[in-house]
């Protein structure tokens, strides 16, 4: 495998007017339907996505190829199960291995929709979900309106890292940025790493584990980051390097989902919701969640008074450190993963909680984008979000576990909630633009 890895992006390293091709092959075959689950696939994406962050292809280009491959594998797949329906089961590897159509059958039927969203960032089950899909007859409009929705978050989750990392080597960055990265990145995939392995055992122990140690992390963070110059400073001139115009104006659409007005309508509406429908603890723990991270965002952004980097032409009085775009974002929809992963196995759970982080990531990092915070700034709020609403979570479950939310609370918060934000992002967006211009 390493082998034959090491040719293929040697050839493609050597001749680039194909690597475009390249990642719209590779990301068909990693979403298509049994080939997905033979061939390497993300590792293959990682390494033309590090090609083409060298200079070969732009992000937005890469992110495209990507979301059309995937797309087309989807269409492929979903295509072959809905003409062979049962009979698929006779084809001579799912002949052999029924146990790869029994899981994802047994997913879909559980999961319905969500199994396409969810799934998608579950290796085994992703290449086969949409052909189970269409096997079992599932109406075309819907399959595409989930389709593209999952799509666009695997292509950005799946390409982005490989292409930053290929970026970033091409890129003359501050000395020392590589050691300070490493040490970041691996404090974080430590921190994950626990977080998820105890979550996995024991819930109830594993959020008191995850309080504690998004806690330490937070308290690292706000000590530590005078000596992540160099961190800071490389990912800033990476992230304005390939900054472009084309792009601002959604980005900045994204960004304004974070703002202060929005997170503080939205979580008291989403409070208020919760409310009506009569689901006390739930509303006890979203609203503490959201409120106490709010409060203690700004108390820390007063405490250390950090200042925001000279990028934009307008800039902005208030302080750095947390983000409270991120500490918000993060906070309201974490809150959401939890929810969601009531009553689910721990699997489930976990995959909510990636799922559901995606939409947060987005707006904590327009924020590096537009400049209007350092790196260090959003891994503290996401990490004083996550040490928040962990710990909110273990005071409402001190005597008993959150039960799952009823359907109809969900039918009623969600459009609601998801209206909002699009409003606010829809909303005095060419003077935003202007805002946040160089």
């Amino acid at each position: 495998m390493g082998q034959w890895l090491d040719s293929l992006t040697a050839w493609l390293g050597a001749n680039p007017q194909w690597l475009g091709l390249a990642i719209l092959v590779i990301a068909c075959i990693e979403c298509l339907a049994i080939a997905g689950i033979i061939v390497p696939g993300t590792v293959l994406l990682f390494a033309v996505a590090v090609l083409a962050g060298n200079g070969a292809l732009g992000l937005g280009e890469t992110l495209l190829l990507g979301f059309l491959g995937g797309l087309l594998g989807d269409a492929l797949s979903y295509a072959v199960g809905r003409h062979f329906h049962q009979n698929i089961r006779r084809l001579p590897l799912l002949r052999s291995h029924p146990q790869w159509i029994g899981s994802a059958e047994t997913y879909f039927q559980r999961y319905g929709i969500a199994s396409l969203l969810v799934g998608r960032f579950i290796g085994p089950l992703r290449p086969m979900l949409p052909m189970v899909a269409g096997m079992l007859d599932m109406p075309l409009p819907r399959f595409i309106a989930v389709s593209l929705l999952a799509g666009a978050g695997w292509s950005v989750a799946y390409l982005l890292p490989g292409w930053a990392t290929g970026a970033a080597m091409r890129l003359p960055l501050p000395e020392g940025f590589w050691l300070q990265a490493g040490i970041v990145v691996g404090t974080l995939a430590v921190l994950i790493g626990l977080s998820v392995s105890y979550s996995l055992r024991d819930q109830r122990n594993g959020t008191r584990l995850i309080a504690a140690l998004s806690g330490v992390a937070v308290a690292a963070l706000f000590l530590g980051w005078p000596y992540l110059p160099a961190f800071d400073q490389g990912v800033m001139t990476l992230v304005q390097e390939h900054r472009s115009q084309a792009i601002d104006g959604a980005v900045v659409m994204i960004t304004k989902m974070g703002d202060f007005h929005t997170q503080f309508l939205l979580g008291g509406l989403f409070t208020g919701l919760l409310l009506l429908t009569r689901q006390w603890r739930h509303a006890v723990f979203a609203g503490t969640t959201m409120v106490g991270t709010a409060l203690a965002n700004g108390t820390l952004k007063w405490f250390f008074a950090r200042a925001r980097p000279d990028v934009l032409a307008d800039p902005l009085t208030s302080y750095s450190m947390p983000s409270g775009h991120s500490s918000a974002s993060f906070a309201f929809f974490l809150v959401l993963a939890v929810l969601a992963g009531r009553g689910q196995p721990p699997r489930m759970r976990l995959t909510w909680a990636v799922l559901c982080c995606l939409p947060a990531l987005a707006i904590a990092l327009s924020r590096v984008y537009l400049g209007a915070h350092w790196p260090t700034d959003i891994l503290a709020g996401a990490l004083l979000a996550a040490c928040v609403c962990a710990v909110s979570l273990s005071l409402v479950q001190q005597r008993q576990m959150l039960a799952p939310l009823v359907p109809r609370a969900w039918w009623l918060t969600l459009p609601a909630c998801f209206a909002l934000l699009a409003f606010f992002a829809l909303h005095a967006l060419p003077k935003a633009i202007l805002r946040y211009q160089y």
